[in-house]
């Protein structure tokens, strides 16, 4: 029987639980006895509220540091203990960030090879909404969001003075947990079950997606592109009927663009769920139609003729003029598409509000399309995508709404209430008290 140790490495909000949920979650439906040990659990257990002050975590606490080392220890036995009991993949999940925490786990762990585990994340605007979702945990709730936030920044400060690579410290790699791309690895010694880690590290992870498009607006109606009109009537009777597509469902979060039209989409819905989290990214705005912006296609047609045959000829490489085509926009969609799988903490059950070419482009990740194609992928208003792409499980149906309003209908809807806007990053439901 194979037996091995992971430790996981990396700064707070990098993504190490998120990436040991995978492994654990892929391992185990194969067969492999898995258990995760992760010294945040012990230590709001052992310690309490007192523990998540950023002078417990401060490098010169010579008693917070005793007291962090003890629970490593803890941890540590009882991985050795489980594994000696029968255990195949033991996995250790908390910084361990220091050479010196290195070492000690490795002096005690001599019974099984160990692989370390390096998370990185340098994207800013995700560390700061990574540490705004950390601010919901209840081990913050006797502080204010503010508090909490600051506080566990000034906990990564503390960990950032002492942390270390452990590059050079046997068999190591490294994982960019954004993109799902290996970075760097040396393997100088044998470690089970590699392969299979390996495919899980650099695997896309969509456990549950609802790729929703936004409800109808003014300017589809009139035919105009870009702008940032409201809803219609109809849109918001569309919105409403979203909304009833998940009612009594646990929806975890919300990612919408910046424009008036996915808001207004998403605001029923976040009605009827007080406990989602709302993120707006701005990657996830609409195609940026330059100098053609709320233009109808028939005036582009008359005004501007070499620009409505340029488009006619390769609408997936034209540009508008001083803006994007569906080419230049595919990296900022997709940067914002991981984000939002980053975000959610690989949750199940998570709504995209999005726009045509923007889901479009999140389609194109998962069909088998040419990339002429993709400017032509369906993306109804009354219907929805469902998602699910992991190492075991690939699939995609799109769902009709279970009630389609019609126009008489929609006349009766007044206008859906739009979320204030608070500034960038994760945002608490506007709906909770």
């Amino acid at each position: 029987m194979s037996a091995l140790y992971i430790i996981m490495v990396g700064l707070p909000a990098r993504g190490k639980s998120i990436l040991t949920l995978r492994i654990s979650e892929v391992l185990e439906a194969e067969g492999v006895r898995v258990r995760v040990f992760n010294n945040g659990h012990l230590r709001r257990a052992r310690l309490g509220p007192a523990s998540s002050l950023p002078d417990f975590y401060h490098p010169e606490n010579e008693d917070g540091r005793v007291q962090r080392e003890r629970l490593a220890l803890i941890n540590a036995r009882e991985a050795r203990a489980w594994l000696g009991a029968g255990g195949q993949v033991a996995i250790l999940d908390a910084t361990n960030g220091s050479a010196s925490r290195r070492a000690l786990l490795a002096s005690l762990l001599t019974d099984a090879p160990i692989l370390y585990v390096e998370c990185v994340n340098d994207d800013p605007d995700l560390i700061a909404a990574g540490v705004q979702r950390k601010a919901l945990l209840p081990e913050f709730s006797h502080l204010s969001r503010e508090e909490a936030v600051a506080g566990f920044m000034e906990r990564i400060g503390y960990y950032e003075r002492i942390y270390s690579s452990p590059r050079g410290e046997g068999c190591y790699v490294r994982v960019d947990t954004l993109h799902n791309t290996v970075l760097e690895e040396k393997m100088p010694c044998r470690i089970p079950y590699y392969l299979r880690l390996r495919d899980i590290l650099t695997s896309g992870w969509v456990r549950e997606l609802f790729l929703v498009r936004h409800g109808q607006s003014v300017f589809n109606v009139q035919g105009r592109i870009g702008g940032d009109s409201p809803l219609t009537a109809l849109g918001r009777a569309q919105a409403r009927a979203l909304a009833r597509e998940f009612g009594g469902r646990d929806i975890p979060y919300v990612f919408t663009s910046r424009r008036l039209r996915s808001q207004q989409t998403a605001a029923p819905l976040l009605a009827e769920n007080p406990g989602a989290v709302l993120v707006r990214l701005d990657e996830l705005d609409e195609i940026d139609a330059g100098s053609c912006d709320s233009m109808a296609y028939e005036e582009i047609r008359r005004d501007l003729p070499r620009e409505y045959n340029a488009r006619a000829r390769d609408k997936y490489h034209y540009r508008y003029p001083r803006g994007e085509g569906y080419s230049s926009m595919r990296e900022r969609v997709e940067r914002g598409f991981l984000k939002a799988l980053f975000l959610s903490g690989g949750q199940p059950g998570i709504v995209l509000i999005g726009h045509q070419a923007v889901n479009r482009m999140i389609l194109s990740l998962f069909l088998y399309r040419r990339t002429e194609d993709v400017p032509y992928i369906y993306i109804p208003q009354d219907q929805y995508f469902r998602i699910v792409a992991t190492c075991r499980q690939k699939s995609m149906e799109l769902i009709p709404f279970r009630h389609i309003p019609d126009e008489g209908e929609a006349a009766a809807f007044e206008a859906a209430p739009v979320p204030d806007d608070p500034g960038r990053g994760i945002l608490r439901n506007r709906t909770e008290p």
